[in-house]
């Protein structure tokens, strides 16, 4: 069994059921779990049960138990009848939030270097992908294929409004161009034909995100020569670097789901013809 921990209870877990249908084999069983809070409050609440102390805490089992008791605190006992030893990888997705002030930003960014160094193995604490600043950075760009994507930043100082910010700039109103809702009412060759347009769209967001994580590690606006050097401590480095510690104050749009795909899947198998 696959642990997704999505931070949002709406648009994560929907972004997730359109990838579950196109990528994972039928075989491979996930289950989701929401944390419903920031990244920095889950960092306060490991604080609080020592984990960053404790160096026996190295299996994915030990993830589930902190997990589960922060959860059951706030009357949730999703993880409760999980067993521990059936959990094979754990992924955990939450946002950068840029914006978040009730700590400074270096303070921010020091806990979020602790928790990529501590969440950066699937099969063992878990691996934590980050979206740049928010998960809304899915749809922030243009008619796909975007070019321009490996452009786009956004200032802390408007990321308060980066959800209304994204609406307004994207080229779609909705994510139906990547979900796959089903209609009871619908043929199946239009199901078909709206699975391989979603599939390609979801090529051309893999594409971008990753030629822009690699970019934004290496300068370069093309696929890395391995996955290794787009990991998500690196992009975080130089994100710090490159864009958040500048006199600027921005940071490169960039989202997780399509960098999680890439990572965790072969895509010349994937999309044969896509380099």
């Amino acid at each position: 069994m696959i642990l997704f921990v999505f931070e949002g209870r709406k648009s994560e877990p929907k972004l997730f059921e359109a990838l579950k249908e196109l990528f994972f084999p039928k075989r491979t069983e996930q289950f989701i779990c929401t944390y419903n809070s920031n990244i920095y409050s889950l960092y306060s609440h490991l604080v609080e049960l020592d984990v960053f102390e404790d160096e026996n805490i190295e299996s994915s089992g030990s993830t589930i138990s902190i997990l589960n008791t922060i959860l059951q605190k706030n009357g949730d006992s999703t993880l409760a009848g999980i067993i521990e030893s059936d959990i094979s990888e754990i992924f955990l997705f939450f946002d950068y939030d840029f914006h978040e002030s009730r700590l400074s930003l270096e303070e921010n960014n020091q806990h979020l270097n602790e928790m990529l160094a501590y969440f950066n193995d699937e099969t063992a604490n878990g691996k934590l992908y980050i979206n740049y600043p928010m998960i809304e950075s899915i749809k922030y760009h243009k008619e796909l294929p975007d070019a321009q994507f490996v452009d786009y930043t956004i200032a802390r100082s408007d990321c308060k409004q980066f959800k209304s910010i994204a609406h307004e700039f994207s080229f779609y109103k909705s994510l139906d161009y990547i979900l796959l809702a089903y209609n009871s009412n619908e043929s199946v060759e239009k199901r078909i034909a709206r699975m391989n347009a979603a599939m390609k769209n979801w090529k051309h967001l893999i594409n971008m995100n990753v030629y822009k994580a690699n970019f934004i590690c290496n300068g370069v606006n093309s696929y890395p020569n391995t996955k290794t050097d787009i990991q998500q401590d690196k992009i975080y480095s130089n994100q710090l670097v490159k864009y958040v510690n500048t006199e600027q104050c921005s940071v490169a749009i960039l989202n997780a789901f399509p960098l999680f795909i890439y990572d965790y899947f072969d895509v010349n198998k994937l999309f044969p013809s896509q380099k």
